[in-house]
């Protein structure tokens, strides 16, 4: 009776089939472009580069937002991707790289958002980073992005509306987004330029209190800046150099201009990083003065208790031979010496600036 009910039980279950998600809905865009001008019409990824192969001109450009491994796995197969580029695309979380697989190019870029809002803390960050990683071909270009604030609608735009950049190919789609991941690099490092020179003010104003949390959470920051930034140096180089035939002569030199505009980016987060190192000893030892300013003033307060407390203490060992006690000006007289000498060293403390 046992077995049979543990039988009953097992077959009741019901059995819920795995949702199967589309394609389409991780695809943002799929467009067919010939001689720079965009084709009308909807299209699949497979029915794109079915097209572009039968015109035997122009390329695919397909924008993908966070897709899971089954569903890029389907693109993979109809366009060829290299299955360890696939893999690197799904999990992110990668540093910025190029990678050649035979006639194909593989690079990933971090992209940055400033959100700084108020003064940082280590619960709010300043940088928010994402991914884009960019698969090229002869004649594709596929896009996957990681992250809410990494969106390409602008970059697809305007190259929409330039017609004769986009008439390049595939190429100058890669070009039009390094260019756009670096121009924000210089957007967020003039903006964490204006919140370091506020700490700056902050540090060395005179009798400020300054967190040096502040600072340190600055620093991690510009940390994280820097480890979407400075990777990114070598794959760039590589494709002004032609690391690719992949990459046309006319495009290459384009990638120069990117390239002059990441020195620059590289060279302020290295500054900034120096300058918060600096903020950082200069908070510290104003915290040091501050600490020491505080002992001298308890010191100080500490030497004009102690005069009247000695008197006190000596007059109060009841002795009956003692100097004064039978006289009537006694007491008021060592008042009178409390209150000299405490003005005295009074006196000397605020000269030497110890009160």
């Amino acid at each position: 009776m046992r077995a049979a009910s543990r039988i009953t039980t097992r077959v009741s279950e019901p059995l819920l089939p795995k949702l199967r998600v589309p394609v389409s809905a991780y695809v943002v865009d799929c467009a067919v472009y010939v001689d720079g001008e965009r084709l009308p019409g909807r299209w699949t990824h497979d029915g794109a580069l079915a097209e572009v192969r039968r015109r035997e001109e122009g390329f695919v450009w397909i924008g993908l937002h966070e897709p899971d491994e089954e569903q890029i796995t389907s693109i993979a197969d109809v366009f060829g991707l290299h299955e360890l580029a696939v893999e690197d695309a799904v999990h992110a979380h990668q540093r910025p790289k190029l990678e050649r697989y035979e006639d194909m190019l593989f690079m990933v870029l971090k992209t940055v958002c400033y959100i700084g809002n108020g003064q940082p803390t280590a619960e709010h960050e300043i940088v928010e980073t994402g991914e884009v990683m960019v698969f090229v071909g002869p004649d594709f270009a596929i896009t996957v992005r990681h992250g809410k604030h990494s969106s390409l609608r602008d970059v697809r735009s305007r190259l929409e509306a330039d017609p004769e950049q986009l008439a390049l190919g595939p190429a100058a789609v890669l070009h039009a987004i390094a260019d756009r991941v670096v121009d924000t690099y210089l957007e967020v490092t003039e903006a964490i330029e204006d919140d370091i020179d506020e700490l700056e003010a902050q540090v060395f104003t005179p009798r400020s209190t300054m967190d040096a949390e502040q600072i340190y959470v600055m620093k991690r920051e510009v940390l994280e800046l820097r480890r979407a930034v400075v990777p990114l140096s070598t794959p760039l180089r590589k494709l002004t150099e032609g690391y690719s035939a992949l990459i046309p002569h006319d495009v290459r030199s384009y990638f120069r201009d990117v390239d002059d505009h990441l020195v620059t980016v590289v060279e302020r987060v290295a500054g900034f990083n120096e300058l918060l190192t600096t903020l950082v000893d200069a908070s510290l030892a104003k915290i040091t003065m501050q600490q020491n300013n505080d002992m001298r003033k308890i010191t100080a307060y500490a030497a004009l208790i102690t005069v009247p407390t000695m008197i006190a203490g000596i007059y109060g060992m009841n002795f009956e031979y003692m100097p004064e006690l039978s006289q009537p000006l006694g007491y008021p007289a060592v008042l009178l010496s409390i209150v000299l000498i405490c003005g005295f060293l009074f006196r000397q403390f605020r000269r030497n600036h110890w009160l």
